[in-house]
């Protein structure tokens, strides 16, 4: 008979007097991968809370390993309740200690683990059959700053593993590793699976959890709306619940792309050769209007790139041409940058709502942050679009998508000669990223060219023009078949000048990347 171990039945969880959870039940069985697939983003960081830890309830029961730990008729403060449950949580912020070795945190950070009794030689040789087990070779005195994102995630992993915590929860892994690293994932959460551990694994596509998981269980305004096994696709009618908006827009999208032929001729943003850090012999243009998505392949250049673009780091040699002219980095403002995850880092909390709009107005008009009339001005300008309630609202009290509307209407109002976004659509829900969508054809209806740039390529196909795959010491033609949600793109590499007979364009340093026109009929001949 399997086992249990994790359920919540017929859970309510409610803060401030609002249900986050109403009537949530959900069972993951011993060696088991369960995805959730949230169809929005309410009461998904209230279950991660549940999970972690055991508070009040309004109503329902939580089991851990077939043990009642939570009971909303007791507070779970109790005598002899368990407040914490022996669960994981790895998301996109490591819980890492950065300063210590892989070692130290995976052993030494225990509770009652006491380092005076390990040698450093004793832990490398203890942590040896882990990394054999999974085909990794991550060193054991390795400080856990020098890793890669995927090599932390593995640790995050091995970790839990040696605590012996039975449930580790995967938050959107995807969005923060490689394609490859993520087909490494799904086979170490098997070999795990097989010894008993059980997972959670939180996808923002159905497709995704279909892939890596057992089942599927889909999640709408914190209730789990049905359960999906093996390769059992939810019915149509979900689909129109819930993504409806979505394909359509998608859809239009692809209509749009295919009647627009204006443009393309005149190349907005060069880079040639660029040299810097983990950026080598880097070269790509980016048309009028055109939106091109860069995958970074290995999951290692694209925030050395953000920092020479942004100023932060000077390359070593190379240049960037903006509409003919060469450009001198630091501050360049015909250059807009949104940066991953922009509502935690793009915003000013202790600014208004107008201070944060206007803050990169000031190559434009002079003197801005001490002229109300500007700033009257934009607020009837934009009161239409925002909303006239926004403009009194406190940075941390806007919503979401408020949030959003405000960090790209201040890049627009910056008036750019191109746009470079940073996986724009990480930990977004699906109408969320609707909006964003919509937010980035602002830009391309302008004639802007947008750049895309994730290691991910889910949802950023539904606006490309061009697939930029640039990665490390790759050899022969990419084959295969990338997917949208709306239609498929054949991978047919045609590259520029410069590429073998292959399709591969080669450089002196390792790398390798290729251009591919989704739409390649709408390109000049030195572009396709």
């Amino acid at each position: 008979m399997r086992e249990e171990v994790y359920r919540m039945e017929r859970v309510t969880y409610c803060e401030q007097g609002v249900a986050l959870l109403e009537n949530f039940s959900m069972a993951i069985w011993t060696g088991e991968i369960l995805g959730l697939v949230p169809a929005n983003h309410f009461g998904l960081s209230a279950l991660l809370r549940l999970l972690r830890q055991n508070l009040p309830l309004h109503y329902g029961f939580v089991y851990y390993k077939e043990r009642l730990v939570n009971d909303w008729r007791f507070p779970c403060t109790g005598m002899n309740r368990v407040s914490t449950n022996r669960v994981s949580i790895i998301q996109n912020q490591s819980c890492l200690a950065k300063d210590l070795t892989v070692a130290d945190n995976i052993f030494v950070l225990r509770p009652g683990f006491r380092k005076r009794l390990m040698q450093p030689g004793i832990l490398r040789e203890q942590i040896k059959p882990f990394m054999e087990d999974i085909g990794m070779e991550i060193p054991a005195d390795a400080y856990i700053e020098d890793l890669s994102t995927f090599e932390r995630f593995v640790v995050e992993l091995l970790k839990a593993v040696v605590a012996g915590n039975h449930l580790v929860v995967l938050e959107d892994i995807s969005t923060f590793i490689s394609a490859a690293e993520l087909e490494k994932l799904s086979s170490i959460l098997r070999h795990y699976a097989k010894q008993g551990m059980s997972f959670l694994y939180v996808a923002a596509h159905f497709e995704e959890a279909q892939q890596i998981c057992d089942r599927a269980a889909l999640m709408l305004n914190g209730q789990i709306i049905k359960c999906f096994g093996g390769a059992e696709k939810p019915p149509d009618p979900f689909f129109l619940r819930c993504t409806e908006d979505f394909d359509r827009h998608v859809r239009e999208r692809m209509a749009r792309q295919d009647r627009t032929e204006t443009g393309q001729d005149h190349i907005v943003f060069r880079m040639e050769n660029l040299y810097s850090g983990l950026v080598e012999n880097l070269s790509f243009s980016a048309c009028k209007g055109e939106c091109l998505v860069v995958q970074d392949l290995d999951n290692c250049m694209i925030q050395e790139l953000v920092s020479v673009l942004s100023g932060g780091t000077r390359q070593k040699s190379g240049s960037i041409w903006i509409n003919g002219t060469l450009s001198g980095g630091l501050n360049d403002r015909r250059v807009g940058i949104i940066q991953e995850l922009p509502v935690h880092t793009m915003l000013f909390p202790n600014m208004s709502y107008l201070d944060n709009l206007c803050f990169t107005l000031d190559h434009r008009m002079k003197g801005v942050w001490g002229r109300g009339k500007i700033k009257k001005s934009l607020r009837r300008e934009y009161a239409g679009l925002l909303g006239e309630d926004v403009f009194d609202t406190p940075i941390e009290r806007l919503t979401e998508r408020q949030k959003y509307d405000l960090i790209y209407t201040r890049i627009f109002l910056q008036d750019p000669d191109i746009v470079f976004c940073v996986q724009p659509f990480k930990s977004a829900e699906v109408s969320l990223r609707i909006h964003i969508m919509e937010l980035l054809e602002r830009f391309l209806n302008r004639g802007i060219p947008v750049v895309i740039m994730a290691v991910n390529l889910a949802d950023s196909l539904a606006l490309a023009d061009r697939l930029l795959r640039v990665g490390r010491d790759r050899a022969g033609v990419l084959q295969g078949r990338i997917r949208s949600p709306a239609r498929e793109y054949p991978l047919a590499v045609s590259v520029s000048g410069g590429a073998g007979r292959d399709g591969v364009l080669r450089t002196g340093m390792g790398h390798a990347f290729v251009i591919i026109p989704l739409n390649s009929a709408r390109y000049p001949a030195h572009l396709r």
